[in-house]
């Protein structure tokens, strides 16, 4: 590749992941200039993004932003319109995996087993539980697991769920509960169509939930994961299957429950991520690491693809 291309890294932004989104785009800056690429900017995303990009004038654009507006395909929308190649997934593709009922619509039909899920008003938890306890209610439209709760039938939150509880979930209007499934929390990577490892989960207190992800010490990540082969294959295999329905670019990560007393049966895919992150705690850099590839040679790969 010609290292001397303009590369604008988009990055920040006004969602809920902006911190871990600068992050990721300040290791990716950091990364292409340590191997020599001349010409990278740092664009921290504000409402005046178009107009900041026609006066850059990039070649490519590494998109590390997560959340609303950078991965549900708007900034994607944009970048098309302005006739700019860019990292990760395309509009469709972004707009279909960050909302988990749509994703089940395109997965399910295609072999992908998930949990059950039912959409509801989050009004209506005040009313009555939606679905048997224990289980999961998450925000619709969010990631890095943000907003997600488990309801279980000793838990603070009320029988029915009590207006005057604080829940995770209150400042969302619509959103997904599924049946809880116990067991162990485990994730794949997905660099353009080939898997790169399982990775095991184990937060240290409560589940793997937005402070677990991004608090250094508060999850053991176990790269590759200590279960059977079948296991470890079954979810390579839907992780790839995913990436390939959803028509995935990039890198993609998905992640999975395995409840462990019924085996191959147990394994259940809850969500794929379009826009992982690149933080030095993230998943995709650590099992490309494990799999020999560096974090400087993976932020060149998805450049590579993007410009193709």
């Amino acid at each position: 590749m010609n290292k001397d291309l303009h590369i604008v890294v988009l990055m920040g932004g006004w969602s809920s992941e902006r911190e871990v989104s600068l992050t990721s785009g300040r290791g990716v800056a950091a990364a292409l200039r340590e191997r020599g690429w001349s010409n990278v900017t740092e664009l921290d995303m504000e409402r005046d993004v178009a107009a900041r990009l026609a006066e850059l004038k990039p070649d490519v654009v590494f998109n590390a932003l997560h959340g609303t507006p950078g991965e549900d395909g708007t900034v994607q929308g944009l970048l098309d319109l302005m006739g700019i190649p860019y990292t990760h997934s395309g509009v469709t593709t972004s707009a279909v995996a960050i909302d988990k009922e749509l994703t089940k619509a395109v997965l399910v039909p295609g072999g992908v087993r998930m949990p059950a899920g039912k959409v509801v008003d989050s009004e209506s938890l005040y009313e009555g539980d939606p679905i048997a306890r224990p289980y999961v209610v998450k925000p619709v439209n969010e990631g890095s697991s943000v907003g997600v709760a488990i309801v279980t039938e000793e838990g603070n939150y009320g029988s029915p769920i009590g207006r005057h509880v604080e829940g995770p979930w209150k400042h969302f209007d619509r959103l997904l509960a599924e049946p809880f499934i116990k067991g162990r929390e485990l994730t794949v990577a997905v660099l353009g169509d080939e898997p790169l490892a399982v990775t095991e989960l184990k937060p240290k207190a409560g589940f793997y939930d937005f402070d677990a992800k991004y608090t250094d010490g508060m999850t053991e990540h176990v790269c590759p994961a200590e279960v059977p082969g079948d296991i470890a294959k079954s979810m390579m295999d839907m992780a790839v299957q995913a990436h390939r329905l959803l028509g995935c670019e990039g890198a993609s990560r998905s992640d999975f429950r395995w409840d462990d007393e019924q085996g191959e049966a147990g394994v259940y895919l809850l969500e794929v991520n379009t826009q992982p992150g690149m933080t030095p705690l993230s998943l995709v850099p650590e099992q490309a690491r494990f799999r020999g590839i560096s974090y400087g040679e993976l932020v060149e790969r998805l450049i590579a693809e993007a410009l193709r």
